[in-house]
């Protein structure tokens, strides 16, 4: 089998969420994925809640390691903003990103967190799609 050539790369990230902190934690994600829709280099952006356990689940689609230093670079007041309502309870990155990506794995404050990388095997996506009046293919 041949392995697929792909600069995608995925990020899981799971956050619990501080005691007191669920409107606020609601509220900043909010504004960081509106943020990113309107400025982020972000592919897909999807944000899961599991208010029972006081869990949330990111998940962000990037190009390439390039979009997620865009990212970082536009967003950090945002990203900084949500990390005051939560902690990284563990953080997956699916693909291969940079070795300078995977060294700058840190909080805002410069905490690092545990995290595990699983590299890309086959896989495609449909991520494109048709412009108004073209029927999918």
């Amino acid at each position: 089998m041949k392995i697929t050539n792909s600069s995608t790369i995925l990020f899981r990230n799971t956050m619990r969420i501080t005691d007191g902190h669920l409107d606020g934690f609601r509220h900043a994600i909010a504004q960081a994925v509106t943020f990113a829709q309107e400025h982020g280099p972000q592919l897909m952006v999807e944000v899961f809640i599991d208010e029972e356990r006081m869990l949330a689940h990111s998940f962000q689609l990037y190009r390439d390691s390039d979009a997620i230093r865009a990212h970082w670079r536009l967003s950090d007041p945002y990203i900084r903003e949500v990390m005051e309502h939560c902690t990284v309870q563990h953080f997956e990155i699916f693909g291969e990103p940079d070795h300078d990506i995977v060294a700058a794995l840190k909080t805002p404050d410069g905490e690092s967190f545990p995290f595990a990388i699983s590299p890309r095997l086959a896989g495609f996506n449909r991520l494109e799609t048709p412009e108004r009046g073209e029927s999918p293919s």
